[in-house]
């Protein structure tokens, strides 16, 4: 099995100033998410260990601890793509569907700013796409996802753990929260919500216009429980 790997960022860390400081970026980038990539191979490299051994004692633990690493990892992947560019709303069918299940695009940022801000430990806030329901959704990760079954497409992620932000911000997680906003590259966003839509079986609500675009799905689908539109689920 190939190794994970550390991604590149399509952008310089300076870039996201005034509103993520490059030294923020350079340590959450190169040394948080480094060493989850470093821990995800060491311990899979263990487990690969432990299946030809025989010991099915410590298969319990090292699954455990690879689900929580590579979850961590995928998060991360999808945190650094949700950033870039700064477009000031989203836009086409993304714009739409939001609107649709949230009411409005400031409706969305106010349940996930909430979400992140009241969130009591580290965690992550994510926008996602229910296949199930046809629906976009509010998620609430409090902590990485061990373990977890998931049934949605995840479109766009905001970590709050403290070393995504503390450097610049401190203790004003509400600050950081809002100032990120001003970061989210919707046009990348909204590529990953066409991608989803169109793997969906049926298409009862967006038509054949979001059929025709060219949308990619470079992300793996999770999440298992339903929700309605607008809806938190909280996942430990």
């Amino acid at each position: 099995m190939e190794p994970y790997s550390l991604p590149p960022l399509r952008y310089e860390y300076c870039a996201l100033e005034p509103w993520i400081d490059e030294q923020t970026m350079r340590i959450h980038h190169d040394h948080h998410h480094r060493r989850y990539v470093q821990a995800l191979n060491e311990t899979e490299a263990r487990l690969a260990a432990v299946r030809t051994s025989g010991d099915h004692l410590l298969i319990q633990s090292l699954q455990q601890r690879t689900a929580s690493l590579a979850s961590a990892h995928y998060l991360h992947r999808l945190f650094w793509d949700s950033m870039g560019q700064y477009q000031g709303r989203p836009e086409g069918d993304l714009a739409a569907q939001i609107d649709e299940d949230f009411g409005s695009f400031t409706a969305l940022k106010f349940q996930l700013s909430a979400a992140a801000v009241g969130m009591e430990s580290g965690g992550w806030v994510l926008l996602a796409w229910q296949p199930a329901t046809q629906r976009l959704v509010a998620m609430m990760v409090e902590g990485n996802l061990v373990q977890a079954d998931w049934a949605i497409v995840p479109l766009m992620a905001l970590d709050v753990w403290e070393h995504a932000y503390y450097l610049k911000y401190q203790q004003r997680r509400a600050e950081y929260v809002h100032n990120w906003w001003n970061t989210v590259d919707w046009a990348r966003v909204g590529v990953r919500f066409n991608g989803a839509v169109d793997d969906r079986p049926f298409r009862s609500r967006l038509g054949p216009s979001a059929r025709d675009r060219d949308g990619t799905q470079s992300l793996p689908a999770g999440f298992a429980a339903a929700a309605p539109a607008g809806h938190l689920v909280v996942v430990r």
